[in-house]
């Protein structure tokens, strides 16, 4: 087993549970709350992210394949459910309300995703044609569907960007890729103009190309990234210390928690402590595309291929809209956003990078 993706997998956990606590310690003393009620939910979803990722680990990820068509079945069933019997915010209706907990499958939906094109292009050792790809784009299209009808635009994009760099890693014709490219960019352009995207969602978008912008409509849009950026900027070297910081720990960022947690890493640890965040983020990505490198087969090396570029791009896209350099998805940084879904959906993918290590020589 692959001891440093192992370490670097729990210090994550640790370490997003206890920023968690830092961000919002104070807020919730100020409205006379529990100060302690999402470090408890995070670290309970840790302790079962954990165990899962064992269970996952110690499976022969070969044996995945024969579930994959179960896999996906449910996963379509679980997203078209919540349109039925989810829970709503902030008109996205992505949830399952649990009572304690709230499952947000459309996160799962990715890995089962990944499992089913790598499934999927593992079969055919020879290469894959245009038959192929126009498959595998009527398997990725129906969740992709449900989850932009949700709307969820971040995991969206992300599914978009897995599914279509294990194609090009599978051998799927330059030419074929040229097409999708092309066809993929009329989608969108349909989307914007047919009133599949909300104008909210076309705002967030487009604005962060305007971030220093002086108009009024534009930074009420950037609202989240004027606030994180200063927070960020007020952190400097050192940063403000754990529990400190007025921008994060008063709520002048929102969603402080989840989509602008760097904000409160920048603001309270500074440039230090940021970088020695994105440097475990980018020791794990590494460990990830080690084992893909050398995965023995192309079922594992596809697996780990789609893992990697869900957690890389994860990293890449909510730091880059933190600091105003992308635009604000809601895609949250893996296992330090507050959210147990995705606490739950690394450590599994986690779990699989891990099973694909442990069987290298067999």
């Amino acid at each position: 087993m692959d001891i440093g993706l192992v370490v670097g997998l729990l210090a994550l956990g640790v370490m997003g549970a206890l920023m968690d606590y830092s961000a919002t310690r104070q807020q919730l003393l100020n409205a006379g709350e529990n100060p302690h009620y999402y470090v408890e939910r995070q670290f309970l979803f840790v302790v079962l992210g954990v165990i899962a990722m064992v269970v996952v680990s110690r499976i022969d990820y070969r044996r995945f394949e024969i579930a994959t068509t179960l896999f996906y079945v449910l996963g379509l069933l679980s997203l078209a459910g919540v349109f039925v019997v989810g829970s709503s915010s902030q008109g996205a209706v992505r949830w399952y309300n649990l009572g304690v907990i709230q499952i947000q499958p459309s996160e799962f939906t990715v890995l089962v995703m990944i499992l089913a094109v790598a499934t999927y292009c593992a079969r055919r050792p020879e290469g894959l044609v245009m038959y192929d790809v126009q498959r595998i784009i009527v398997m990725a299209i129906l969740p992709l569907g449900l989850i932009v009808l949700q709307p969820d635009l971040g995991t969206a994009i992300i599914l978009t960007i897995t599914v279509a760099t294990m194609m090009i890693i599978a051998g799927v014709p330059p030419r074929f890729m040229v097409v999708l490219a092309v066809l993929g960019a009329l989608f969108v352009v349909a989307a914007i103009y047919g009133g599949v995207l909300h104008q909210y969602q076309i705002n967030r978008l487009t604005a962060f190309l305007s971030s220093n912008s002086s108009n009024q409509e534009v930074r009420s849009v950037i609202y989240n990234v004027v606030n994180a950026k200063s927070a960020i900027g007020a952190g400097g070297l050192h940063g403000a210390g754990a529990f400190n910081g007025l921008e994060t720990t008063l709520g002048y960022v929102p969603e402080n928690r989840t989509d602008f947690i760097f904000s409160a890493v920048g603001e309270q640890f500074g440039f230090i402590g940021s970088t020695f965040v994105v440097a475990l983020l980018s020791f794990i990505g590494y460990r990830i595309f080690a084992i893909a490198r050398d995965a023995k087969d192309q079922l594992g090396r596809l697996l780990c291929v789609g893992i990697f570029v869900f957690f890389a791009f994860s990293c890449f896209e909510n730091i880059g809209m933190n600091m105003g350099i992308m635009p604000v998805t809601g895609i949250p940084l893996p296992m330090i956003s507050y959210g147990g879904s995705s606490a739950l959906v690394f450590f599994i993918a986690g779990g699989a990078v891990l099973s694909v290590s442990r069987r290298h020589g067999s």
